[in-house]
């Protein structure tokens, strides 16, 4: 294996073209299972690589197979390629293009950053040892994800450890965090209809009055965290829209709210939605209302295996620092690099991205939202140290 100072080295020999590449995507983003130009456009840079190159993995994926010269376990590394449906407001010369489409979450980062590990694989292939496998993944964003159908796919077939990286804004460039075991949260969604009865509103005796209903339950389903779950296990309970009524003296007779279930554990996920359910219809009977309900179930949490993780806390902290390599706390948003960690051992990591000085400060998912492109350098490192370290036992 080569040192870790020469593989440095040889990505930042690669960095101009990791931010020609980034750049090139943030303009031109496309959203989940839209993907159809960014996974074209991928697959001419790899193939530039000489690299094999398989496409339509799971929609739009893109699977890659750099076999080294000498025998040796199958590893697999894997990036996000799609885009969200947010406006961006960034004033730069990269800014995107697409009218209300951007890289608000750092998936062209992501994306630069694997295809350096491409170029870097296949210019060293004979002292590699056993199969790279790079994953392009597309629609991380939205529910079903694209993980799922990939491993449909044969994505992980022969894989015998894998590895995910997210450029993450909140912990400063140098930085890098994860965490053993569960990491980050499963993500389910849900929308209810409240069906009452509309009317004057001077007459509401002769109404059955759906925002009064949704305000009782906003109220009521925040006792299910508070009273129903074990209070050593981490949930929450998110109604992030409600929408009813259109003016001042109508009752409204409908009444829609949307939310998100977020847990840990599979127990603490099957109560929350049974109690949810539950006070759903229970307080629409008791006013007298129909209603119509419907949960999609989304991603299971980040677990990571706790070797891998270990491995991630001892490679980092050689790379970067003990002081810079942090243990995080577990997270309430969600990946659905969860489907992969069900199927074999591997580790998703965090890299510092962010930096006041260049303002890269913003929250990821927000319309200005940027990164120290820096970071892209330490994530296609970690990923190869990963990989490397792995295969040396």
């Amino acid at each position: 294996m080569k040192t870790s100072g020469y593989i440095k080295e040889q990505l930042q020999r690669l960095y101009p073209d990791m931010v020609r590449w980034r750049r090139h995507l943030h303009q031109n983003p496309e959203l989940s299972f839209q993907e159809v130009h960014t996974s074209r456009w991928i697959a001419e840079q790899l193939r530039a690589f000489g690299c094999e190159v398989r496409e339509g993995v799971g929609g739009h994926g893109l699977l890659v197979t750099i076999k080294g010269d000498l025998a040796g376990p199958v590893v697999a590394l894997r990036a996000d390629i799609d885009a969200l449906p947010i406006q961006d407001e960034k004033d730069c010369e990269y800014s995107s293009k697409v009218p209300g489409v951007m890289h608000a979450c750092g998936h062209d980062g992501h994306t630069a950053a694997l295809l350096a590990v491409a170029s870097y694989y296949q210019q060293h292939k004979e002292e590699l040892a056993g199969e790279r496998r790079l994953l392009f993944q597309p629609a991380e964003e939205q529910t079903p994800g694209g993980a799922v159908r990939m491993i449909e796919d044969g994505a992980l077939e022969g894989v015998d450890a894998i590895y995910g990286v997210h450029l993450w804004a909140p912990i400063p460039f140098g930085a890098t965090s994860t965490k053993p075991g569960p990491f980050m949260a499963a993500a389910d969604e849900f929308t209810l209809e409240i069906i009452g009865l509309g009317g004057h509103g001077g007459m509401p005796h002769k109404t059955v009055d759906t925002i009064v209903i949704g305000s009782s339950l906003v109220q009521a389903v925040q006792s299910i965290v508070g009273r129903n779950v074990d209070p050593l296990k981490p949930a929450v309970i998110t109604i992030g829209s409600f929408q009813a009524g259109t003016t001042n003296n109508v009752i409204a007779e409908r009444c829609v709210m949307k939310g998100t279930v977020r847990t840990f554990d599979e127990e603490t996920r099957q109560l929350t939605h049974a109690r949810l359910e539950q006070i759903i219809n229970h307080t629409c009977s008791m006013h007298g209302a129909k209603y119509d309900y419907h949960m999609r179930i989304g991603y299971p949490p980040v677990v990571n295996d706790e070797k891998e993780a270990s491995r991630f806390f001892r490679v980092s902290g050689e790379l970067f620092g003990e002081a810079n390599t942090i243990q995080s706390e577990a997270m309430m948003v969600a990946e659905d690099f969860s489907y992969y960690l069900e199927q074999v051992p591997g580790c998703f990591m965090f890299v510092g991205a962010g930096n006041e000085e260049i303002g890269a400060t913003f929250a990821h998912h927000h319309p200005r939202f940027d990164i120290d492109e820096r970071a892209m350098v330490h994530s296609a490192q970690l990923l190869i140290q990963m990989a490397e370290d792995f295969v040396a036992g």
